[in-house]
């Protein structure tokens, strides 16, 4: 678990983070708890289609209202080149590339897609009434984004608030490119800079809860 008075996860024994070898398969057990509120906007796959609200959040796959994140969102803040991804926000802009390449390459998240969680259950939506839906606690932000000669670009998305984490599993594959630390390092620093989700920077940002 977090040692609430540091910002690096407590690790120890088996489980420590270590200087992983070239041939070494590691993994890990990794619980991300957030530190502000998530926002949502997910793509309709064309820029003429209009979302409601609630269609911009993430659903688990199948007849559910489980809220959460698709993995290739976690693994695109670990490894984009054209978006604010870890790298690309937190390394060398000569060498970013290099590690967001790596990163693609050879970290792997098991699960397709991960629920977020709240006091260890997951969070489902119901609907909404008067634009906050009282069973996830999700809400209706509003703002006014700036197109190009300062054209107007209304927003309604939705917000998840605190509390919220993710839990999943993750593999680094041998390598002779990055280490665990490497991953680790950029997590943590990812998640206080950058987060998950949209708006992030504001909205999404997250601690290590657990590595091991």
């Amino acid at each position: 678990m977090l040692d609430k008075t540091q910002d690096t996860p407590k690790v120890s024994g088996p489980a420590a983070v270590k200087i992983n070898r070239p041939t070494d398969l590691i993994t890990r057990h990794v619980e991300l708890a957030g530190i502000t509120e998530i926002m949502f906007d997910r793509y309709p796959g064309d820029n003429q289609t209009k979302l409601e609200p609630q269609q911009k959040l993430y659903f688990e796959p199948g007849d559910t209202k489980v809220i959460g994140l698709p993995t290739l969102n976690i693994i695109s803040f670990l490894s984009a080149h054209n978006t604010n991804s870890a790298p690309k926000r937190l390394r060398d802009k000569r060498k970013f590339k290099d590690l967001a390449n790596a990163m693609l390459s050879f970290v792997s998240i098991r699960e397709a897609f991960v629920p977020l969680l709240r006091n260890g259950k997951p969070i489902l939506f119901g609907k909404f009434e008067h634009d906050r839906d009282p069973i996830s606690g999700c809400y209706v932000h509003y703002s006014v984004a700036r197109l190009d000669k300062g054209i107007p670009n209304p927003k309604a998305r939705p917000v998840i608030p605190l509390d919220w984490s993710i839990q999943f599993t993750f593999d680094l594959f041998p390598n002779r490119e990055i280490k665990e630390q490497d991953v680790l390092n950029l997590v943590e620093e990812g998640g206080r800079a950058i987060g998950l989700g949209t708006f992030r920077g504001v909205f999404g940002k997250f601690r290590v809860e657990k590595w091991d």
